[in-house]
């Protein structure tokens, strides 16, 4: 017997993406967090290699379950969207959504190249040691330095705009968009 039949139907999403969507969230934060420390820690420090090798465990797992996500939200129909929803919000929502799930891939995906350009292993969770993709190079590492930077900060962006707007659905429009994300407020 299920807890809550809202669940998976089409007022709210399933608890697999609900898991999906906040657990990403969280790692997304803490990596983006542990991210903006480390680089500003001076030097080659122990704490900083901490700092580095957990950063690096974030973007693969983050990978790992964004594809996950991907595959769930292909085989699972998502929730309606509010009926009163204008088309260019609809439109707006799915294009966020879109430009998220690749970020999502990108992100990780160039700082793993960044890693294997710059001849630095990454090793998953100090015990699994993934493959090289590509050759040492000094200019394309930097080259992807730049580009793992300006993807997070679109990301930042991105998630700014969608968190916006699920607060101006929830508090302006009040029409339960959020409760789809999180049913306990219906």
């Amino acid at each position: 017997m299920a807890l809550n039949p809202s669940f998976g139907s089409r007022e709210s999403y399933t608890r697999t993406a609900i898991a999906f969507h906040w657990l990403i969230a969280l790692l997304i934060v803490c990596g983006f967090a542990l991210g903006w420390v480390m680089t500003d820690i001076p030097g080659f420090t122990p704490t900083k290699l901490r700092y580095f090798s957990w950063h690096k465990w974030i973007g693969v797992t983050v990978f790992a379950l964004a594809i996950l996500r991907i595959l769930w939200r292909v085989t699972h129909a998502e929730p309606a969207m509010p009926r009163r929803m204008p088309a260019w919000q609809r439109g707006a929502a799915h294009l966020v959504h879109l430009l998220l799930y690749v970020l999502m891939i990108a992100i990780p995906a160039s700082g793993y190249l960044y890693s294997s350009a710059a001849n630095v292993p990454v090793v998953y969770l100090g015990l699994i040691p993934l493959p090289r993709l590509i050759a040492p190079d000094p200019h394309l590492k930097e080259l992807l330095k730049n580009v793992h930077i300006v993807l997070n900060y679109t990301l930042l962006v991105l998630v700014a705009v969608h968190i916006a707007a699920v607060l101006k659905h929830q508090w302006l429009d009040r029409d339960g968009l959020l409760s789809r994300m999180l049913p306990f407020l219906k």
